[in-house]
């Protein structure tokens, strides 16, 4: 049975004591709350051993926003996969547009970055999704469709099942647009299908798919009500505690 998963993606935003006040606010509107999905925090990289820390009390999980495609060696300013689960983190986004467009990373990179990941016992959160001009040229499955396949499909089945795949439609990240419940479940149940003809129905059942497109408190409800839609990977939303205690509890 796939998870229902609500990640918040920090970004490169809040002080210190910021970010621990933050994450203090979320453990304090979750305590209590039994039926909630899988919560994790992707702060910033220096924030990561405070997240990884409170989360021992089994309210969320900690993640990663980001990790190195090698092991070790001479690459100043790059976090290592052992690094990150020396830290006990156990999810990291891959593949963020943000990365692929500012930091020019490319589907060979992602793939070495889910293997390095994979290798050490951390989930990726794979990311995928188009721009307006490939959406307006209906070229937004033809996109998506060589994006998951150029990043995932040499791995096995056992390691596809320790993936997330997290939908972001570009043209919808911090613009206040967002896809359309019917936008997003087509495009979700397109990803799962093309898990299911190369992993079986068994493994595409079980792959948490998520929605990453200004998903917020107000719309956070209809999008997860959708049958392919287990989550969201929330950016802006996720550093108000309340908003995204309101997103956790919209299923």
């Amino acid at each position: 049975m796939r998870k229902n998963i609500v990640a918040g993606n920090w970004k490169m935003n809040l002080s210190f004591s910021e970010a621990e006040i933050l994450i203090d606010e979320i453990v304090s509107g979750l305590e209590g709350f039994k039926a909630k999905p899988n919560v994790i925090l992707c702060p910033p990289m220096p924030y990561i051993e405070l997240a990884s820390d409170l989360a021992q009390d089994g309210l969320f999980f900690s993640g990663a926003q980001n990790v190195a495609c090698w092991n070790n060696g001479a690459y100043t300013g790059e976090v290592s996969a052992q690094m990150l689960s020396a830290m006990d983190v156990e999810y990291c986004i891959v593949g963020h547009s943000e990365r692929r467009k500012y930091f020019k990373e490319s589907s060979k990179d992602i793939a070495q970055k889910v293997d390095r990941l994979l290798e050490n016992g951390i989930r990726p959160i794979f990311c995928c999704g188009e721009v307006l001009e490939d959406r307006e040229k209906d070229k937004h499955f033809k996109v998506v469709e060589k994006q998951v396949k150029d990043a995932l499909f040499h791995l096995t089945e056992k390691e596809m099942l320790n993936v997330v795949v997290a939908y972001e439609p570009v043209w919808a990240i911090g613009t206040g647009k967002t896809a359309t419940s019917s936008q997003a479940q087509e495009m979700h149940a397109f990803i799962r299908s093309l898990l299911e003809k190369k992993y079986g129905k068994k493994v595409s059942d079980n792959i948490s798919i998520l929605y990453g497109g200004s998903c917020n408190s107000k719309n956070a409800k209809e999008l997860f009500a959708n049958k392919d839609v287990d989550g969201g990977l929330i950016g802006g939303a996720s550093l108000k505690a309340e908003d995204f205690i309101t997103i956790i509890k919209s299923f």
